[in-house]
C-alpha cells in the first residue's frame, strides 16, 4: 500500500492530532484542500477536506479525479511489541481515550483509539493476520 487517506471536516484539527499525538510527520500540504504525512518507506497517510475533492484538479501532466468519502473510518499503523506500552502511555498522556486493547490468536495486539475526526485508528503488533 503507497497511500491510506481519511476525510476530514476540521482539516487543521486533524493534522495537529497526527502531528502532536502520534508524531507523524507532515510532507506535503495545502491548508484548504490536504495534509500528507510520511508513515514510513514508500508509505504516505493523507488527510483531506471533507468536500475539498470534489472536483477534478488539474496537474503538470493529467488531472487528479475527484474522490471523498463519508462517516467514520478504520485504518492501522504497524508498530512493534516493545513499543506497545509507550504508544499506549502516549495516547493517554495526550487525553486520547483507548476505545479498547485486544489480543489476537496469533500473538498481536491492536490498541484501538478515536481521532481527532472521529475515525478508529488502531496501533497494531506483528500477529494480527496471517501476513503480520
Amino acid at each position: 500500500m503507497v497511500e491510506t487517506a481519511l476525510y476530514v471536516d476540521d482539516l487543521a484539527g486533524a493534522v495537529a492530532f497526527y502531528r502532536e499525538v502520534l508524531g507523524l510527520k507532515p510532507m506535503v500540504g495545502d491548508p484548504a484542500r490536504f495534509q500528507s504525512f510520511d508513515v514510513g518507506r514508500g508509505q504516505v497517510f493523507l488527510l483531506f477536506k471533507r468536500g475539498a475533492t470534489l472536483e477534478a484538479m488539474p496537474t503538470d501532466d493529467g488531472i487528479i479525479p475527484p474522490h471523498d468519502g463519508h462517516g467514520p473510518l478504520n485504518y492501522a499503523f504497524a508498530i512493534s511489541r516493545d513499543e506497545f506500552a509507550a504508544w499506549r502511555d502516549r495516547l493517554e498522556a495526550h487525553g486520547v481515550a483507548i476505545v479498547s486493547d485486544t489480543g489476537w490468536s496469533r500473538g498481536g495486539r491492536s490498541l484501538y483509539f478515536h481521532d481527532a475526526a472521529g475515525n478508529l485508528g488502531e496501533l497494531v503488533t506483528p500477529g494480527i493476520w496471517p501476513n503480520y
